[in-house]
């Protein structure tokens, strides 16, 4: 079946390529862009007149359990170690079906904002959960979007220097035993694959040295990525030097982390000489705009990081400090409070759309996603104009990120459509909404 995607208002592929007249689809791949009339046949055409054309967004960090704990009231209005320390108790009661939940409605609005390939740092473990992985990875297959668990892990509780409770915390003998377990069992090393799983240590302050070094081993053998949590906060590189002797960079260094195969997430309160080594090593930053600002954490120095050559992805990041997991509404936080930062003519809205796309699959070291080209996975996002928000827009496309758009109108998964009239396919949303509400009410 070889489906033309035809005459969209405007296509912007994330690279040099024209596609003026759509795409074609086959077998889960972009068969061709289509500049005048399709080379080859078509077996039915998808009336994209009227819509933008844009890659299917990625996300490269959130927390979907964190969707219970939306506007929680004993969060409210903390900075980060605070803010988590009334939180830990409350996720402390996480149980299989909350995960379900969770992982099923953060996936729906991912999906519903544009968004085709996701990460989820899933870190929170008990005794009354520990296969919490495996539940998101049966989601996952079963709703249909892109992804990459990471398979989080807290080993230091406060009893011993460290911020998370001890019935959140794990052994690292426990921890790597899953890992690997996890890796065998769900992760998938072809070309155009469809789940992944990767390493992901909560943060310097949740796990010892001995854990950070082990799961950067076990990712070399494995060969998968490894991922975290680094200079969120100036406390967190004081809690740092206080506990290790050394800022957070340089503690990456010494349990051996400094890699194109880690991504961190905020990267936040890195010096000049630091942003240079990251990007020497060519390691990734997730930007997670809008939790930054909720939490007040600072400014993540995108352009700084770009310039040196660490790909720079975006995330929504948890929505316990974010609230929301529409990842197109996050580009535009990152296209304003990157303009802030460095001035209107330093921002645009390219450079926004690029960290979504082109720039976290490069984050994701995947060559396969992120833009429109022949070969490429058929992972899109297409969007209306045709409303309030947008009526007397002159550019469509730079309309998506200035104006705010927040639903996409069509969506597209490995070739597969996931989103049609800007309505989910094949999804019970009401019994979704319903479940997801039970198990926040459980959580307080």
């Amino acid at each position: 079946m070889v489906t033309w995607i035809k005459d969209p208002a405007v296509v912007w592929t994330g690279n040099k390529e024209r596609a003026s007249r759509g795409v074609l689809i086959s077998g889960g791949r972009i068969l061709e862009l289509v500049d005048e009339f399709p080379r080859v046949e078509y077996d039915e055409v998808f009336d994209a007149s009227g819509l933008v054309l844009i890659p299917g967004l990625i996300n490269c960090h959130h927390h979907f359990y964190q969707t219970l704990t939306r506007a929680l009231p004993a969060a409210l209005n903390k900075e980060l170690f605070p803010w988590l320390a009334s939180l830990y108790p409350v996720w402390s009661k996480l149980t299989e079906e909350s995960v379900r939940a969770s992982t099923r409605t953060a996936v729906c609005e991912l999906l519903l904002s544009g968004c085709t390939t996701t990460v989820d740092h899933h870190y929170v473990f008990s005794k009354a959960l520990s296969r919490a992985i495996d539940v998101q990875a049966e989601e996952i297959k079963s709703l249909g979007i892109r992804a990459i668990l990471t398979r989080g892990s807290m080993s230091l509780s406060e009893e011993n220097g460290g911020l998370p409770p001890s019935n959140v915390v794990q052994t690292e003998d426990v921890i790597l035993k899953d890992s690997e377990r996890l890796i065998d069992q769900w992760h998938d090393r072809s070309e155009g694959a469809m789940l992944q799983i990767a390493l992901a240590p909560c943060s310097p302050f949740s796990v010892t040295e001995e854990l950070m070094s082990a799961s950067a081993q076990l990712a070399r053998e494995k060969k998968v990525l490894l991922h975290t949590h680094l200079a969120e906060t100036s406390d967190e590189n004081s809690f740092c030097e206080n506990l290790y002797g050394c800022r957070p960079l340089d503690y990456l260094e010494k349990v051996g982390w400094l890699s194109s195969n880690v991504w961190l997430a905020h990267g936040i309160h890195f010096s000049s000489e630091e942003i240079q080594r990251l990007g020497r090593t060519k390691m990734g930053i997730c930007h997670c705009p809008s939790s930054n600002m909720t939490l007040a954490s600072g400014f993540c120095p995108v352009e700084e990081l770009r310039a040196a050559g660490a790909p720079v992805g975006l995330g929504v990041d948890g929505s316990s400090s974010n609230d929301s997991s529409n990842l197109m509404q996050e580009l535009r936080q990152a296209y304003l409070l990157q303009r802030l930062r460095l001035g209107a003519e330093q921002f645009s809205h390219i450079d926004a759309l690029e960290l979504a796309t082109t720039e976290g699959a490069r984050l994701l070291n995947r060559d396969d996603i992120g833009e429109i080209r022949e070969g490429a996975c058929a992972d899109l996002a297409l969007f209306s104009t045709d409303e309030l928000r947008f009526a007397g827009a002159h550019d469509p496309l730079a309309a998506l990120v200035l104006s705010g758009a927040h639903r996409a109108e069509a969506v597209m998964v490995d070739g597969e459509w996931k989103v049609r009239n800007g309505e989910l396919l094949d999804v019970d949303l009401g019994e979704i909404l319903e479940s997801q509400k039970k198990a926040a009410v459980a959580l307080v």
